[in-house]
């Protein structure tokens, strides 16, 4: 008889994220680690903006019902040990996740904790940057308002579903001010983006084969079946091959999406932004 391989279930747990703020970086923190681990998927509780006892007294009701493991981010002392407190009597693993690099900051700089709650989502004069960037990228979406170009910090220059919008906007959100400009076979792009002097311009690129299966999908969202040049791979392949002469010929840096998230992709963009600062822009990211 034939042999039946073992099948492999995954692993369910409760992963309780309580925050005295509004929980992102917890949250970020906690996928980040759980990624590391194959066959596992936590079912996730967070508890966001936790300040006062009633609130943590609520929340720790809904850890005993479904018992797992807490990580926190509590600043405030009290509500911290009453937090700790109430997990090791239900014998629940608690993890205050920014100890660690706390502490070694602390050491290394000689300074003092501040204690104030969501220090890092102050209405301050960096938050209002972010506030202008994400305007802007809005507004500068898609080849919009073209002749307000050079006032943007980086222009990313690709076909048709190469991500720019989804990475300006994510640029935007780290103070960022980006715009894009989408090559479109048979029209050419405006003619201010080869006189830009301050921004930084990188061209993004994608393989035919990942980018007619990119675009099949788009149209299968859109209920729109019929084929067309946007996803014939001949057509495809034409336009990326123009999109890389461009590139090249204008020293343009390019970065290749195929296998990139936004995330990452927004990372590299970053660098090319730090080494254009010093000068050590190359022609690859």
């Amino acid at each position: 008889m034939p042999t039946v391989s073992a099948q492999k279930f995954a692993t369910y747990f409760h992963v309780h994220l309580v925050s005295d703020s509004t929980g992102e970086t917890l949250n970020a923190m906690a996928k980040a680690v759980i990624a590391r681990f194959d066959g596992v998927i936590p079912i996730e509780h967070i508890y966001a903006l936790v300040r006062s006892r009633k609130q943590l007294d609520r929340v720790l009701q809904e850890i005993e019902a479904a018992p797992g493991v807490v990580l926190h981010t509590i600043v405030d002392k009290e509500l911290r040990m009453a937090l700790e407190h109430g997990c090791r009597e239900m014998e629940m693993p608690t993890i205050a996740a920014l100890d660690p690099l706390v502490a070694a900051l602390s050491r290394y700089l000689g300074a003092s904790l501040s204690s104030r709650v969501g220090a890092q989502h102050a209405l301050d004069h960096e938050y209002f940057n972010r506030m202008k960037a994400l305007d802007y990228a809005i507004s500068h979406d898609d080849g919009q308002s073209a002749a307000e170009l050079e006032e943007a910090d980086v222009v990313l220059v690709g076909v048709s579903r190469t991500s720019k919008t989804p990475t300006s906007i994510y640029l935007a959100h780290r103070g960022i001010r980006a715009a894009n400009v989408p090559l479109v076979p048979g029209a050419e792009p405006p003619a201010v983006l080869f006189q830009l002097k301050r921004p930084l311009i990188v061209g993004l690129t994608v393989s035919p084969d990942r980018l007619v299966q990119i675009r099949k999908n788009r149209l299968l969202s859109l209920n729109e079946g019929r084929e067309s040049a946007y996803v014939d791979m001949e057509a495809v392949r034409e336009e990326t091959v123009r999109a890389r002469r461009m590139f090249e010929r204008y020293g343009w840096p390019v970065i290749d999406v195929s296998r990139r998230s936004v995330e990452e992709t927004a990372a590299a963009v970053l660098n090319l932004l730090t080494a254009q600062r010093t000068g050590k822009v190359g022609l690859l990211a």
